[in-house]
This record gives C-alpha cells, structure tokens and sequence, in this order.
C-alpha cells in the first residue's frame, strides 16, 4: 500500500489552493502545513506539495519527461466525476480530452482528465473501472 507521495510545486501557495478544493472534494483532510509545504491525508496515505527551490525553477515540469505522468483518484460516483468536471470548467480549469471525455480512457473508463497549476495531469476515475 502507498505510504505518500512527495511533489514539488512551483508556487506552493497557488498549488495549496488548487489542492485544497480538490482534495477536500475527494474525502481527503489536511494533515500538515509548515512555511515550504502542506500535506493533505486520506486513510494511511498522505499527499505532499513542497515549494521547489529557486535553484530548480528554470526547468518546467514536463509529464513526458522521465519521472510522474499523473495522478489518479477514486471517485465514488459517475455523478462525481461529472459534477467534479462542471465543478473545474466553472474553476476556469482546462478538462484534457474534451472531445472524448468522460470515456478518454476507453468505453468502459468513465473519467476526468485535467491539470494542476504546474500542468501535472490529473485523472479522477469512477469506480467500476
């Protein structure tokens, strides 16, 4: 089982109030907060976000790149999923796939894809996938 996840954000505090929203939607609580990170936790597992040293910044986060593509929740619903994407496009979040949402995946993956304010890609699955 994952223990947590540790990522580094270019501006911790527009990626906090990204992932509060997110989270909170998704069951998860803030565990942890200190001046170069926050932890939100669900179960045993925990999520990290910690602001990226300056030194680190010249180089944007690229999911094609070696390293993380994205990050997949559960959703308790298709009417999660759905109400998360009007939730987003609301947000002035871009949905990924749009032509061919909710089933990007395939015909039986019912699915948001969208990105964080770094452009990591995050998917929210319905379950029975």
């Amino acid at each position: 089982m994952l223990h947590h996840v540790e990522i580094n954000v270019s501006d911790l505090n527009e990626s906090a109030l990204f992932w509060e929203w997110l989270l909170s939607q998704l069951g998860y609580e803030r565990f942890q907060r200190w001046d170069q990170g926050i932890s939100w936790k669900h179960g045993d597992t925990y999520l990290v976000f910690v602001q990226t040293e300056d030194r680190f910044l010249d180089l944007p986060y690229h999911r094609r790149r070696t390293g993380l593509n994205h990050l997949a929740f559960h959703a308790e619903s298709r009417e999660q999923v759905d109400k998360l994407t009007e939730a987003l496009t609301a947000k002035g979040v871009r949905v990924l796939y749009r032509e061919d949402h909710p089933h990007a995946g395939g015909p039986r993956h019912y699915a948001v894809y969208f990105e964080d304010p770094d452009r990591i890609k995050v998917e929210v699955v319905a379950p029975g996938v």
